[in-house]
């Protein structure tokens, strides 16, 4: 027998409340109501996909300190603005301004035949190459196999670094953490050791010739040197190389540099709350992006997603009884200080936040939220997953509430991460395959109204 859609809702919210009392399972039918109103409306009417395609198509990539950052800020004001919000405003930044230069060019050098040509892309916050770099190579697969070679077999090289994620997790965001550390601090390490340059594996599962970036940072007092990332077949194809030529060479050029700081804003919009609108819940997304592509599902989704959730709870006429602020936070790709600016200014304000939730993993189907709270809280928001089962939406665990959000963490009860289906994420993430035809216009809209139903739960009864 096949059952509608809207009373396999029903059916499965009044599950929860079967031996409950009257008015447990009259407040049960409500709310499951009213989050089915929600979906309805992004799934019939949904303006997050349209929203994203202008942001991508219009502005592009948006990487802190860009011109293109700038008309991203102006665009979210002006979004927001249509909304017809209680309030919407900017939030002063100063963020870092690093620019890639040219197109870098990398080609194997091998001591006989002819040069093979490397996909490769500076990982943001790397200094240049002051023309061209030539080295030999040395490959390691860690940072312990790194330390534990001879002085002699680093010096006046380049060191490779060539350790892939872990196909064998199921969760990839787990995969990418463990793999991160050769991008993060590889070019220190390797400068420790007297090495001219890093080159690193890109951050991907996928085995193609886009290069993934990222950013870096230097150590202090520690000599800064170049640090690129080779695309997956790039890096199998150096690794081969080098099995038959260990005395090969790689060239190097990168134009890449930092400039000084500049100003720039968080955006941010906010419904008041019906009867606490001084207790606030935060939602949003990282405005910037990379410069490699337009910034579709990192985070261009996040942000429109966020917008999406005040547009849902107007348009549904669920007026919030707290006050809901979404943020389209500004440079969480290279520096994060856009989030740590929001919470510096929550904090001087002496603002009661109830909760903050953040959507960076991309706009696909969704699965739930990862919860950084104590137990009693998470228990409690727990016991809203029959709501959302109808929708796939309902896995509730613990976990990282994310980037953005995480300097707000002494001042709320949780902080929240969407979660969404990530086995295609790392595949785009942070190269020039993330644009707007990548994303599906259901699994955006899916995700938008599971947060907005999340969040108009929480307005409600608060933790």
């Amino acid at each position: 027998m096949l059952i509608s859609f809207p009373r396999l809702l029903l059916a499965g919210a009044f599950a929860l409340a079967v031996s409950a009392p009257a008015a447990a399972q009259t407040t049960t039918k409500i709310d499951s109501l009213a989050i089915r109103k929600i979906y309805d409306e992004a799934l019939l009417r949904g303006q997050s996909y349209e929203n994203l395609r202008e942001l991508c198509t219009k502005v592009g990539g948006r990487l802190s300190g860009s011109p293109q950052a700038e008309q991203a800020v102006q665009w979210g004001k002006v979004a927001m603005e249509k909304l017809g919000l209680d309030r919407v405003y900017l939030q002063e930044v100063m963020v870092p301004h690093w620019v890639r230069g040219a197109k870098e060019k990398a080609e194997i050098k091998p001591a006989k035949g002819k040069g093979v040509a490397l996909s490769v892309c500076a990982l943001g916050g790397s200094v240049g190459t002051n023309g061209k770099l030539k080295a030999q190579v040395v490959e390691v697969k860690s940072m312990a196999e790194l330390a534990a070679l001879p002085a002699e077999k680093v010096k006046g090289k380049f060191v490779f670094f060539n350790r892939p994620m872990n196909a064998t997790y199921v969760e990839t965001g787990r995969a990418y953490g463990e793999a991160g550390d050769q991008r993060r601090i590889g070019a220190s390490e390797a400068a420790k050791r007297g090495a001219v340059g890093a080159l690193v594996r890109s951050l991907s599962l996928a085995h193609d010739d886009f290069p993934h970036t990222g950013t870096m940072r230097y150590e202090d007092n520690v000599a800064k040197v170049p640090a690129a990332a080779l695309s997956t077949n790039g890096a199998d194809q150096l690794s081969q190389l080098l099995k038959v030529d260990s005395d090969l060479m790689v060239e190097l050029e990168m134009a890449c540099q930092t400039l000084p700081d500049v100003k720039s804003y968080n955006v941010v919009g906010e419904i008041k709350g019906s009867k606490y609108p001084n207790e606030i819940i935060t939602v949003g997304g990282h405005l910037d992006s990379w410069d490699l592509a337009q910034g579709a599902h990192d985070d261009g989704t996040g942000c429109v997603q966020s917008m999406e959730v005040l547009r849902l709870l107007k348009a549904t006429g669920l007026r919030p009884e707290r006050t809901i602020r979404a943020v389209l936070f500004m440079n969480e790709e290279n520096g994060a200080r856009g989030g740590i600016k929001y919470a510096e200014l929550a904090k001087a304000a002496k603002e009661q936040h109830v909760i903050a939730m953040e959507s960076d993993g991309g706009g696909f189907t969704p699965r739930g939220f990862s919860i950084e709270a104590d137990p009693t809280t998470i228990k409690k928001m727990q016991q809203w997953e029959p709501l959302f089962a109808p929708y796939k939406s309902n896995e509730f665990a613990p976990g990282h509430g994310g980037t953005d959000i995480g300097p707000l963490k002494d001042q709320v009860k949780a902080l929240i991460g969407y979660n969404c289906d990530d086995q295609r994420y790392f595949d785009i993430h942070h190269t020039a395959a993330d644009t707007f035809d990548k994303v599906n216009r259901r699994e955006l809209e899916l995700g938008g109204a599971s947060m907005a139903g999340l969040i108009y739960l929480i307005s409600k009864y608060g933790l």
